[in-house]
């Protein structure tokens, strides 16, 4: 079995952003801020909350957390928007009313949609980022001619990460709620991303033998946080496979902060070259 170790990886990105964060306060007094809009309450939400709040805290981010109803997430965008301190704007999903998620993320100016949700976001969402800078750090490459099945077909995971892989003509197969026969669709598979939050979803045998499996759900199951594999998964010395615990998701708070600090950089004016001869006059 070989692990996709995104921990290691991490620890790696996040020494150059701090390094670049530290420049940016000291060189152009910027300082880079993540507003996160939450409106419901949720354990594994929170979760990932305290994890960006401790990210941003070490990178010398400030990190605030906006905790209001779908009703009040128009006009605090609005705010947000127009608060030159604040440089990314994350509407944390689900909404307690989720058949506003279209029209309240698109509020978002796409300049600080760090979370890449909007139609006109400036930047890609941070958890398929995190998928593929793992796949690449493990030279794990998607080409055409593979059988790449995506299970789950969300607006986080799934239906990003599947519009950037066809850019680069990657054959995509989805397996979603309508999929019937799941287990004959991963047989096929030579790489399996899963984003379902359903909690063992897929089992040893339903994973052909030498394939790469991807984990990128997450779930919460006897107030437990777990992704979409069974346990058993981990008996295949086959597979290269996410660990239970350390593969996307710390790449996805890392690739998250990257799109915050490249928000915060575009702030950075760049003085005009002085003309020697008008400077001598």
């Amino acid at each position: 079995m070989k692990l996709l170790n995104g921990k290691e990886l991490a620890e790696f990105i996040a020494e150059r952003q701090a390094r670049e964060v530290r420049a940016l306060r000291q060189a152009h007094a910027i300082f880079p801020k993540l507003a996160i809009i939450v409106t419901v309450d949720n354990p594994v939400i929170d979760v990932y909350m305290r994890m960006k709040q401790r990210y941003g805290a070490d990178m010398l981010i400030d990190v605030d957390i906006h905790r209001i109803t779908t009703e009040e997430a128009p006009e605090a965008i609005k705010k947000l928007n127009e608060d030159d301190s604040v440089h990314g704007i994350i509407v944390q999903l689900p909404l307690s009313d989720p058949a506003r998620t279209d029209e309240i993320v698109s509020l978002v100016d796409p300049e600080k949609d760090v979370d890449g949700l909007g139609p006109a976001a400036k930047y890609d969402p941070a958890t398929a980022m995190a998928i593929l800078w793992l796949l690449s750090a493990y030279n794990i490459e998607l080409y055409k001619g593979q059988y790449v099945l995506l299970i789950g077909h969300g607006k986080l995971v799934g239906a990003p990460l599947e519009k950037i892989l066809l850019a680069s003509n990657v054959n995509v197969n989805i397996a979603d709620r309508e999929t019937t026969d799941l287990k004959a669709m991963t047989l096929e598979a030579d790489v399996i991303i899963t984003a379902t939050g359903s909690p063992a979803i897929l089992h040893p045998d339903m994973v052909k033998d030498g394939a790469v499996v991807v984990d990128a759900g997450v779930a919460s199951e006897g107030g437990k946080t777990v992704g979409d594999l069974a346990p058993e998964m981990y008996e295949r010395k086959d597979l290269t496979i996410t660990p239970a615990r350390g593969g996307v998701g710390p790449l996805t708070v890392c690739s998250l902060f990257e799109n915050v600090i490249q928000a915060a950089k575009r702030r950075v004016v760049v003085q005009p070259k002085v003309n020697q001869n008008e400077a001598a006059t």
